[in-house]
């Protein structure tokens, strides 16, 4: 599922066990049973790329609509890895600075007054300008983890939102693995952390990042596809109501809506007819929980005009 932080741009998030042994890849069928019992269905395609992307050490561009299961990748890969998250959130406006490092501007001033205080000669002052006195943000973090153990998932999610700049900055990073701040110098990262890279396509991509990237595209899912992901995420839903919400989803994406829902909307959907006790589809069913699907009230009213069209195809399917 697609999580926005809102404001929030990064979060470091500890798998339970990282202390454990970290977990070896060696072929792609091992990259799809792993996720699988994660609970996150990916097809030979895509685990192609994520075991390319562990074996040559390159970063991983996802590119798909909301809600198909981008940022998940990051996430199950993390937990399935036995390897720290690091989430970096995109936004319009986001700096290096938030993204790279910022200094303690407090503890910097805090240790001038000490040294004031102390009426340090003209050597003797302390040097503010060192790495006690940086607070690292998940760029940096990512760099200097290696150190301090296994190289964590690196999750630069929705980079579309933010700005060209950004990018451009990230192209130094993508490249070696490195970040350079002018008063101490570069630091490298002595094993490049795994990158996953995510982007709702609300733009365009600069081709010069995309080039130091594998690149795979995030199809909606199949029919079949999509009941196995119901089934497996939410093992309590029946296979018939579980038939019924894919059929749905899979008219509907058909359709010209603002707003297509993805696999999120699908799973929400489900939980939401489970906690009230309906076991499959009916017009009534469908109008009352439009809220887990549309987000938009012009795609509520879209909906409303072709309702009996819709539901008379699922009932066809599902008699058939």
């Amino acid at each position: 599922m697609e999580v926005i932080a809102g404001i929030v741009m990064s979060a470091v998030i500890r798998c339970a066990d990282l202390g454990s042994e970290p977990m070896r890849i060696e072929s792609i069928e091992q990259v799809q049973r792993l996720l699988s019992s994660h609970l996150y269905v990916a097809d030979e395609r895509l685990a192609t790329v994520i075991y390319l992307s562990l074996k040559m050490k390159k970063p991983l561009f996802l590119e798909g609509e909301t809600g198909v299961g981008k940022t998940e990748v990051g996430k199950v890969l993390s937990e399935a890895l036995k390897r720290r998250l690091i989430r970096l959130q995109c936004y319009e406006g986001l700096d290096q600075n938030s993204a790279l490092y910022e200094w303690n501007y407090p503890k910097q001033l805090l240790q001038v007054r000490m040294d004031q205080e102390k009426r340090c000669g003209p050597g003797d002052w302390t040097d503010i300008f060192t790495p006690d006195f940086l607070i690292g943000r998940p760029l940096l973090d990512a760099v200097q983890s290696g150190d301090r153990g296994e190289p964590p998932v690196l999750l630069i999610d929705e980079i579309d939102r933010a700005d060209d700049e950004f990018e451009a900055f990230l192209l130094e990073f993508l490249s070696e693995f490195q970040v350079t701040i002018p008063e101490i110098g570069t630091i490298r990262a002595k094993e490049s952390p795994l990158v996953i890279i995510t982007s709702n396509r609300t733009r365009e991509v600069h081709e010069a990042l995309k080039r130091r990237c594998l690149y795979h595209w995030i199809e909606y899912p199949t029919l079949e596809k999509e009941i196995e992901i119901i089934r497996l995420r939410l093992p309590h839903v029946n296979g018939n109501l579980a038939r019924q919400i894919s059929e749905f989803m899979k008219k509907v994406r058909s359709m010209d809506f603002i707003k297509r829902p993805g696999v999120a909307e699908s799973l929400d959907w489900a939980e939401a007819l489970v906690t009230l006790h309906r076991e499959h589809l009916d017009t009534k069913t469908v109008s009352e929980t439009l809220a887990c699907v549309f987000k938009y009230r012009e795609d509520f009213q879209r909906f409303d005009q072709c309702v009996a069209e819709i539901m008379a195809e699922i009932r066809s399917a599902s008699a058939g």
